[in-house]
């Protein structure tokens, strides 16, 4: 598995507090067969966890030097999972955030209860720049759980999704669960990810079997959880 989605940058989010917890969150990821996993720290505007560029590429620095000291051969790559303010495009061009990899594709994060009110013209712009507007896990957002038609309109604007495949085994709650099932069914996801903020399991055998019996294809499975992820890396189309 690629992960696309975590918080094992440590000291920089509600994350990982220090690189002992991102080490053994990385060891558990290895052994569950994890093998690249894009680190996202939140960024939200005019609060704590606004870190410059500057401190995560030295943190991701530290942390690589560390994994390769403990023999954990995993691939790390930088991003941020932005919550959804209306200067995203002048934060990504003065290299306050970073997008995933630095790719076109750039993960956002929406409120949980009521969607901000300028998201539409956020998406638009951004995509008149170039970027690709990933939206982290729209299973956990209400009026996306009880709206799927918005789903769509999203999708018509060349959105793509990422869930948050722990949802699956009820780890937000059973409309979380029941939303992203939908979701994977019906074809509207493009990536999943864990999210994982500590060392708490990655379930990476049991997503697979899931997967399979919701998606009924080996390929899709596949495109899940390895092949879309590499093209994000590679700054490829989807």
């Amino acid at each position: 598995m690629k992960d696309l989605h975590s918080h094992i940058l440590y000291g920089i989010d509600d994350g990982c507090r220090n690189i002992e917890v991102s080490l053994d969150v990385l060891r558990d990821a290895y052994t569950s067969g994890v093998t690249d996993i894009l680190v996202t720290p939140h960024y939200i505007e005019n609060s704590k966890y606004s870190a410059s560029n500057k401190e995560k590429l030295k943190l991701l620095a530290n942390l690589k030097k560390a994994l390769k000291k403990e023999m954990i051969p995993i691939n790390l790559y930088l991003g941020n999972e932005i919550y959804i303010n209306d200067n995203i495009l002048e934060l990504v061009k003065n290299g306050e955030v970073y997008s995933l990899n630095e790719s076109k594709y750039i993960l956002i994060e929406l409120p949980m209860a009521k969607m901000y009110q300028n998201t539409k013209d956020i998406i638009f712009e951004l995509n008149r720049n170039g970027y690709v507007v990933v939206i982290a896990h729209p299973e956990r957002y209400r009026y996306l759980q009880d709206n799927m038609s918005l789903v769509d309109e999203f999708l018509e604007m060349g959105v793509l999704l990422q869930g948050n495949y722990r949802s699956l085994f009820g780890y937000y709650g059973k409309d979380a669960k029941k939303a992203l099932k939908k979701l994977i069914k019906t074809h509207r996801i493009t990536f999943l990810g864990s999210d994982i903020h500590k060392a708490d399991g990655f379930y990476t055998e049991k997503l697979e079997k899931k997967l399979r019996k919701l998606t009924k294809s080996d390929d899709e499975v596949k495109r899940l959880l390895e092949d879309n992820f590499q093209c994000v890396i590679e700054d490829r189309d989807i």
